[in-house]
């Protein structure tokens, strides 16, 4: 049975609104697109690490509640579950404080071997992680070589900047293994000095032959090497945006499955199934900003399901 990987940091985000808390989740951007996958019932796995402790259990019993396999998750004793404070601004969007305590070694779990049926997921600071770099690079590429169905996020964010000299390299890195990029203006921005789509695709075009573009209001925007197109959003008032572009993920990743799409027909997509892929990944993306949650709702999921 074809597999849906994902690959990437936990953490549980405590969620601020006006200096006040107002929610505590499971999160880490992988995390997020594996859960709502989960709650549809895809065969989802979680690769990651948290600690033995009772952040740890919580988040733990979480994913198993949601359908999220949690076999190559490695949980460590000699440290704690990395917090995120997540403060909302007068628009919903976020800025985080983070704290963690990992051990030494990390990322010691056992890896699965991917195949060519299967889709990977992976991205985010975890990605470029100098402490868990070297083991992870070697999963991927493993993965890449057998064909998998790779997908990249860099979720490259501002705060990082001051350190793009070191880790761009290793964002390109990534890019070279993935047969799709996918990534906010504001990723592209910040990596490449990219003020749009065509910008993004002249840079990202060079290591990867498809890309999709999300730029917020403005629509999302998708470049192969035999596609160009751009399509719309849903106009809304967001509660919060935390888990927009992981949930985008999560419905793009729902459509490639569900569609049986493989790493060698991505390249030759049309404007009709491109349509599909992305107003799923829209939906999903949608559903999540009208909460505090970081997954699309139980009953979203519920009614996606009895859809077929």
């Amino acid at each position: 049975m074809r597999k849906i990987y994902g690959i990437g940091e936990t953490v549980f985000d405590i969620i601020f609104k006006e200096v006040q808390p107002r929610a505590a989740k499971a999160g880490g951007a992988m995390l997020n697109t594996a859960v709502s996958l989960g709650r549809i019932g895809l065969p989802v796995y979680f690769i990651s690490e948290y600690a033995n402790d009772s952040v740890g259990n919580i988040i733990n019993q979480f994913l198993y509640q949601n359908g999220v396999a949690t076999e190559h998750v490695n949980r460590f004793d000699n440290g704690l579950t990395k917090l995120a404070l997540a403060f909302l601004d007068e628009n919903n969007d976020a800025s985080y404080s983070f704290y963690d305590k990992y051990p030494e070694e990390r990322l010691t779990a056992g890896l699965p071997s991917i195949n060519g049926d299967d889709i990977l997921l992976f991205g985010s600071i975890y990605a470029i992680t100098d402490q868990i770099r070297n083991r992870f690079t070697r999963f991927v590429r493993s993965a890449s070589e057998n064909g998998g169905l790779i997908i990249y996020d860099p979720n490259f964010r501002a705060a990082h900047s001051a350190e793009l000299d070191i880790l761009k390299p290793l964002i390109i890195e990534n890019m070279k293994s993935a047969v799709v990029v996918r990534g906010s203006d504001e990723d592209f921005m910040n990596i490449f000095g990219a003020a749009n789509a065509d910008e993004a695709w002249e840079a990202v075009s060079i290591y990867s032959k498809c890309l999709v573009y999300t730029a917020n209001t403005r629509g999302v925007f998708v470049r192969t090497t035999s596609f160009s197109g751009s399509f719309p959003v849903k106009q809304i008032t967001p509660v919060s945006t935390i888990g927009a572009g992981d949930n985008f993920n999560a419905g793009m990743i729902a459509a490639l499955y569900r569609k049986d799409i493989h790493r060698e027909e991505i390249g030759s997509l049309g404007k009709e199934i491109w349509s599909e892929i992305i107003a799923l990944g829209v939906e999903f993306a949608t559903n999540v900003c009208l909460s505090y949650e970081n997954y699309i709702s139980e009953e979203f999921a519920a009614g996606f399901r009895e859809a077929g």
